[in-house]
C-alpha cells in the first residue's frame, strides 16, 4: 500500500486525528485498493474481489464516504446506497483495524442514514465481518444465497435500526 505506517490500537473510543470526508471520483484508486489488499478476501473469498473497481461514477452516484488521517492516507471508507436502504461496502485497511475506524465509520454512516430519513439499513456481510456489524448494533435477519460463479457462499444479512430517524 506504500505506507510505513504502523497504527496500533489505542485505548480510546474516538481515534485521533481521523476525520471522515465525502469521497470524490479522485479516491477511486485509493478506494479500489482497500478492496483488493484487504487479507479478508484472501483464499477462498478472494474471487470476490478479483478485478474489483471502485469507480468514479460509483462515488459520485452514491454516499461513500472515507475516514483519514492527518497525512491523508484513507483508513475506510463506506458506501450507502439509499434506494433501497443498504450498507453497499465497508472496508478499513488492514493495517488501521482494532483503532475505532470502522465504529467511527458505523457511526458516520447512522447519522448520513438518519439524515436521509432511514429508519433502518440493511447489510449483506461478508461471513468473517458479521461479527463486527454485531458489535455494531446490527440484528441478524436472514441469510442471502450463494450465487455462484459470483459469491460462491452464503452471506449473513443484517438490519442496522437508524435510532431517531
Amino acid at each position: 500500500m506504500g505506507s510505513s505506517k504502523t497504527y496500533r490500537p489505542v485505548p480510546s473510543a474516538r481515534p485521533r486525528g481521523i476525520r471522515i470526508r465525502r469521497a470524490v471520483a479522485r479516491d477511486a484508486r485509493r478506494l479500489t485498493r482497500l478492496v483488493t489488499a484487504s487479507r479478508a478476501y484472501e483464499g477462498p473469498y478472494a474471487p470476490l474481489v478479483a478485478g474489483y473497481r471502485v469507480g468514479p461514477d460509483y462515488i459520485e452516484t452514491h454516499r461513500v464516504f472515507a475516514a483519514e488521517d492527518t497525512g491523508g492516507r484513507v483508513l475506510g471508507f463506506y458506501a450507502l446506497v439509499l434506494d433501497p436502504p443498504e450498507v453497499d461496502l465497508m472496508f478499513v485497511a488492514d493495517d488501521a483495524q482494532g483503532l475505532g475506524i470502522g465504529r467511527l465509520l458505523t457511526a458516520h454512516l447512522r447519522d448520513e442514514a438518519r439524515r436521509a430519513g432511514l429508519d433502518r439499513v440493511r447489510v449483506v456481510s461478508h461471513p468473517p465481518s458479521e461479527g463486527f456489524y454485531l458489535r455494531m448494533g446490527a440484528e441478524r435477519t436472514g441469510t442471502v444465497a450463494a450465487r455462484p460463479p459470483a459469491v460462491m457462499g452464503d452471506r449473513p444479512e443484517l438490519t442496522l435500526t437508524i435510532e431517531g430517524a
